[in-house]
């Protein structure tokens, strides 16, 4: 199968395509022909080994210490389940899924293995490629930080880096939930964040987020823009930072009266992928797609990654080249 590999941390660069062998499902495992994936922030991340400050030796200590342990990156993916192994109760061979693959990766290949446990759910008829390939981290993400931050209708949200993949999800989910969501990004992007939900935008480019007066009841900052210490002077009374991109200071960071740090990995779970599909089918959430690239342009979408400016996920599409899973 064809698939591209990361043999060393560094730029797009390290990147090379090639080919491995194509695996063969065990006991509860599921076999999947890879239709389309993204390039998201997790796989530069990783890719890169840039991790938010403290998390370095974690990261090398997950992912290896001198190369990639496992060279095949890739977070989320949609395809068609083409084998399931004996025990396999969830999944046949002809099912369309979204899954996630969490530290496992590997969705930048012609075909994945996981296990029928992964956060993995059928893709319905109809919904585009695309949609279903970006639905999965964002979403998920978004998801987890929203309900470990308790947010209720009618609260005061502040967004950091609104039109992002995680940013994009958490504008709308919070929207949707009744919040009163203030989106923070560029000028080019203001409108993009109204439409996603967003009842007032600030461009941080000529705006300090932090010297507007205003207090927030949950501050979602999904790119490391602030920490939990500077977020005082904009959280309220009771209220939470969202740390999605946060260092080790701020998962030890401890209460401060009222107010809250949250942070640390989002779960990834079924049953949150399951709603943001169902979602998603009932046209009340989008993910937000930067661009469509095909499989052969991976270096190209990690070098869009790369530049910070990318609106939602980065999409590779695979072609069936024939043949089978043999």
């Amino acid at each position: 199968m064809r698939a591209w590999l990361a043999r060393a941390y560094g730029g797009p660069g390290v990147l090379v395509a090639g080919e491995l062998p194509v695996p063969r499902p065990r006991a509860g495992e599921v076999l999947i022909r890879v239709e389309a994936s993204t390039v998201s922030a997790a796989d530069r991340r990783i890719r890169a080994m840039d991790f938010p400050r403290g998390l370095g030796l974690v990261g090398r200590a997950v992912f290896g210490f001198r190369r990639p342990r496992r060279p095949v990156l890739g977070v989320e993916a949609t395809g068609i389940v083409v084998a399931v192994g004996s025990a396999v109760e969830r999944f046949r061979p002809g099912d369309a899924v979204i899954a996630l693959c969490g530290t496992r990766m590997g969705a930048h290949a012609e075909y994945l293995l996981l296990n029928e446990r992964a956060a993995m759910v059928p893709r319905p008829s109809g919904m585009a490629l695309e949609t279903a390939a970006a639905l999965a981290f964002g979403g998920t993400c978004a998801r987890d930080y929203l309900r470990r931050g308790a947010l209720h209708p009618g609260e005061r949200m502040l967004v950091i880096g609104a039109s992002g993949t995680v940013g994009s999800a958490v504008v709308q989910l919070a929207a949707a939930a009744g919040a009163r969501v203030t989106g923070v990004s560029s000028a080019p992007n203001l409108d993009l964040v109204r439409s996603l939900g967003a009842e007032e935008v600030i461009d941080y480019t000529t705006k300090d987020i932090l010297a507007t007066g205003e207090r927030f009841d949950i501050v979602a900052d999904a790119v490391g823009a602030l920490d939990f210490s500077r977020a005082q002077a904009i959280l309220a009374e009771g209220g939470r930072y969202l740390a999605i991109n946060g260092s080790v200071a701020d998962m030890l960071a401890r209460p401060r009266g009222s107010r809250r740090c949250i942070a640390g990995p989002a779960a990834e779970r079924a049953d949150d992928l399951a709603a943001l599909v169902d979602l998603a089918t009932a046209g009340r959430f989008r993910p937000l797609i930067d661009c469509i690239l095909p499989f052969e342009a991976a270096v190209q979408a990690h070098a869009r990654v790369d530049t910070g400016r990318k609106r939602g996920s980065v999409v590779l599409r695979l072609e069936e080249q024939g043949g089978t899973e043999e």
